[in-house]
């Protein structure tokens, strides 16, 4: 970027000062060249922070591509989300209905905002949203991709290596331009380039050259003294200048490039900058130089400083009596240390303008959440499924703009929160880091997680749901399979061109999973109360045999769900017909789903002994007598029980069996090596028992009687 010319006007009294008395600035060499490394303890330091206006509405009117003059609100549901500044002067603010908002402003232009709906592919747009509330979920995917063209057109503005942004929020951006401004003071004043006087860093340095700056069109901070404005300025002021400059280009760019305003604040921290962008607005920049600080937080309430208006700002407010800066300034640090001594020394500093925190570069993010709050509350673990398949789905498409199916970027664990009234329980578990993330992937985990929540008891009726993925990281890069050290030549390349997926595709058939029957065939329909719980635990019983058997990725063709249809793990959306009470579909697929296929078109029978006479044909499966057997820990008919006790009666002899096979040769050893013992011989035995051949020590050799 090319630097501006100076801006500001030579000093006539420059010309008569003395040599042997030149005036001096206030800073030194070392402050100076503190610049370059960002150091936080220059006061030369300077911040920006650009400030997108009412941003959500602004994306509506740039895509729907209206006239920025004509108000326009975002609507979510019968609320308001976000209103442009034109809406705002007919009295609109966040706190209307959509209802009251037309009142006000009958040529209102309202859009709600997109949303993900079951069976649809991704987030639409509908103008009927706000009517299908229960069924409906808001998404801010379409914000998120504007924020991050934003966030790059900033980045194309600075120069690559002297550049620091942090992404503050969606519609936030921090900018430390001390790296920057220290290149532009070095090119317009050669006099700063060289070495400082005697080779002294602590020397000051020259006084600067002007009486007058120019701040164009900004909004400059008073001072609030009789004659603050006419003191010549020093070089924090020409830092203030040259980032002005900077920002200016910044906001410019945005408009020029994508059709976004913004408004912009410069001082010497994070606090002061973001507090300056909000001072004028909308498109406009305030700059707040060191020697107007004292004036501009002293008219201020402190409940608008960061971390100052929630909890702790009420806390301080009802132990002093006051919400104003200039009053609390009166509060000696001993009294401000009754919140605390860390909270009072950081009170006590941020109110006169001192923040040392660090704009962090890092633009990645650390967690996705997806939410919904539930009005009327869904009551069953099928409804619960359905959402979670929203969830994921709106995860996954952000994830896959992290860079997830190139293995950039992939979290760690998936987190799910359930409230139920007033009590919130939360899950977790971990993300499996050997395969590929999938959508079918999150799914299952998502799954498993409600159902554990649901298996602990009053899950519903459930107010709100969530599902989170966190601890994302950098994936592993340049990676082969084991197959490309064992080949060499074509083959190797080739193995290596077509991925990981060429090189597992060849499962044996031995470790493939058998297509088992129906195991609803084995037990009758639960009933309303067990409904839910009998479909979380199978739920959690196949995650715990998938998890057994991680060598197959194979789903049981015929292993269907709770809810009469095809496992949830499937693509394709579920059915959503309701289920008759007391009754369960015995096949694979519902009357209202095509039917499917199967190899063995009898392995979903239960196996009899004796074939059931005639009888017509039946939609539902009778319930079925069954008994709790704790041995195997499962359940099984009734008329099964005295051949099933018998197995286990055959199973304890033999081991019994076994385990006196295995003591009585060690018995007849240690009687051959007793002095005192005496072997006799029985008619037809071994004499002394000696080369006793297998399977003869269990015969009892004796005379007959």
């Amino acid at each position: 970027m090319s630097s501006p010319a100076p801006a500001f006007a030579s000093s006539p009294s420059l010309s008569i000062i003395s040599p042997r008395r030149i005036p001096k600035s206030r800073f030194t060499f070392k402050q100076l060249q503190q610049l370059k490394s960002y150091s936080t303890q220059t006061p030369l330091r300077v911040i920006a922070h650009v400030d997108l206006d009412a941003f959500y509405a602004q994306c509506e009117t740039v895509r729907l591509g209206l006239d920025p003059s004509k108000p326009l609100a975002v609507q979510q549901w019968q609320g308001l989300i976000a209103i442009n500044y034109p809406a705002r002067a007919f009295g609109l603010n966040r706190h209307v209905t959509s209802t009251e908002a037309l009142k006000l402003c009958p040529e209102l232009i309202m859009q709600h905002v997109a949303t993900w709906k079951e069976g649809e592919e991704s987030w639409t747009y509908s103008p009927d949203a706000f009517k299908e509330i229960a069924t409906r979920k808001v998404s801010l995917d379409p914000y998120r991709q504007e924020s991050r063209k934003i966030l790059a057109c900033i980045k194309t503005v600075l120069p690559k290596d002297l550049q620091r942004v942090e992404k503050a929020s969606i519609d936030e951006v921090f900018m430390d331009l001390s790296a920057h401004v220290h290149s532009v003071l070095l090119e317009r004043f050669p006099e700063l380039r060289g070495p400082p006087p005697y080779d002294d860093p602590s020397e000051y340095l020259p006084k600067v050259p002007t009486t007058v700056l120019d701040w164009k069109a900004d909004a400059l901070v008073e001072t609030g003294e009789e004659n603050g404005e006419e003191c010549d300025p020093d070089w924090d002021d020409v830092v203030m200048m040259v980032a002005s400059e900077v920002v200016r280009d910044v906001r410019q760019a945005v408009f020029d490039t994508l059709g976004y305003t913004c408004s912009g604040g410069v001082a010497k921290n994070k606090m002061l900058s973001k507090l300056g962008s909000g001072y004028k607005k909308p498109n406009q920049q305030t700059v707040i130089r060191n020697r107007a600080i004292g004036h501009f937080l002293g008219e201020m309430k402190f409940t608008k400083i960061r971390m100052l208006g929630g909890k702790l700002g009420d806390e301080v407010v009802a132990m002093f009596g006051t919400d104003k800066v200039k009053e609390l300034l009166g509060q000696p640090l001993d009294q401000l240390k009754r919140l605390g001594d860390d909270t009072g020394s950081w009170l006590y500093n941020t109110i006169r303008g001192e923040d040392h925190s660090e704009v962090n570069p890092r633009t990645q993010i650390k967690s996705m959440l997806s939410a919904k709050s539930f009005r009327p509350a869904i009551n069953s673990f099928e409804q619960g499924v359905r959402w979670l398949r929203i969830f994921v789905a709106d995860i996954f498409s952000r994830c896959v703009e992290e860079g997830v199916l190139e293995n950039k970027r992939r979290p760690r664990t998936i987190n799910l929160h359930h409230r139920q009234g007033s009590q919130t329980r939360s899950r977790s578990s971990a993300i499996p880091q050997g395969k590929p993330l999938s959508e079918i992937m999150l799914l299952d985990l998502a799954k498993n997680l409600l159902a554990q929540v649901v298996v602990d008891g009053r899950a519903w009726p459930c107010a709100n749901l969530s599902l989170s993925v966190s601890g994302f990281e950098d994936g592993v890069t340049n990676n082969k399979g084991i197959g490309g050290f064992l080949v060499r030549g074509d083959e190797a390349k080739a193995m290596m061109s077509s991925g990981r997926s060429t090189m597992s595709g060849g499962e044996p058939l031995a470790k493939r999973r058998r297509t088992k029957g129906n195991i609803k065939n084995f037990f009758g329909p639960p009933s309303d109360k067990k409904r839910d719980f009998d479909a979380a635990r199978t739920v959690l019983m196949a995650r715990q045999k998938s998890m057994r058997e991680e060598d197959t990725d194979d789903v049981e063709e015929d292993d269907a769900d709770e809810f009469g249809a095809p496992p949830l793990e499937e693509s394709e959306e579920q059915p959503t017909t309701p289920i008759p009470e007391r009754e369960l579909y015995i096949s694979s697929t519902p009357p209202s789903a095509q039917p499917q296929t199967h190899d063995d078109p009898k392995s979903h029978l239960p196996k009899q002994s004796k074939p059931d006479p005639p009888r017509p044909p039946k939609h539902y499966q009778e319930s079925l007598d069954t008994f709790f057997c704790s041995k195997c820990n499962m359940r099984l008919p009734v008329s099964e029980k005295a051949e099933h006790d018998d197995y286990h009666f055959a199973m304890e002899l033999s081991k019994e069996m076994r385990a006196e096979e295995r003591t009585v040769p060690n018995m007849m050893a240690a009687a051959r090596h007793t002095p005192t013992s005496k072997p006799s011989r029985g008619r037809g035995g071994p004499p002394g028992g000696r080369n006793v051949e297998k399977g003869q020590a269990k015969l009892a050799f004796g005379r007959p009687t």
